[in-house]
């Protein structure tokens, strides 16, 4: 019969414990090789502010919300919860569709409520206009839709929104029931460098 090799337990815990301390030294020794300046960043945050139209259409020959997932023919619910949505819409400076483009929200949002209309809203508001062309605001949160007011958070960004937080506040200024066809006013608050 072999021998049976019984681990020294106080000899692991002293080389873990000398590991970790020799990690911590280390890390701590270390010198931070990223600043600001480094990353092309002001060195103070400012706080903006955006005002724009997000036209949603679901209806016609060339609709910018496409449902790509919809809700089981088990859920009799008036939420549509289980559909998905995916999304190019326009982002306007007024409210009516030939207005300035000044950029488009891309990405989904999904009925996530079995008891209201209630969406989690996951979009990159890309801009195509003035100083903010080529930059975007990635937006993650709840749409209780049938709200007067919605708030959801500014997650981070890219370009001149690098490092972005804040909030945007939805508003739906038309809505027709027949197609889902919206426009929804947005008033979006943003710290950025």
């Amino acid at each position: 019969m072999a021998p049976t090799f019984i681990p020294n337990r106080s000899a692991a815990v002293a080389a873990a414990l000398c590991f970790s301390l020799f990690l911590t030294s280390a890390l701590a020794a270390a010198k931070p090789v990223l600043s600001l300046e480094k990353l092309g960043l002001r060195r103070r945050e400012k706080l903006s502010h955006l005002h724009f139209y997000f036209h949603d259409i679901l209806s016609g020959r060339n609709p910018t919300a496409v449902p790509v997932v919809l809700p089981p023919q088990a859920n009799a619910s008036r939420s549509l919860f289980g559909m998905v949505v995916m999304t190019d819409d326009p982002l306007t400076e007024r409210p009516e569709i030939g207005s300035k483009l000044l950029g488009r929200a891309q990405g989904f949002y999904a009925s996530a409520s079995q008891t209201e209309l209630g969406l989690l809203m996951v979009m990159n508001f890309a801009f195509v206009e003035g100083k903010y062309n080529g930059s975007y605001l990635s937006i993650l949160g709840r749409n209780t839709v049938m709200s007067a007011v919605r708030e959801m958070p500014v997650v981070g960004g890219g370009g001149l929104f690098r490092f972005a937080r804040g909030y945007a506040q939805a508003k739906t200024y038309t809505v027709d029931y027949s197609t889902g066809d919206a426009v929804v006013e947005y008033n979006v608050y943003v710290f950025h460098y």
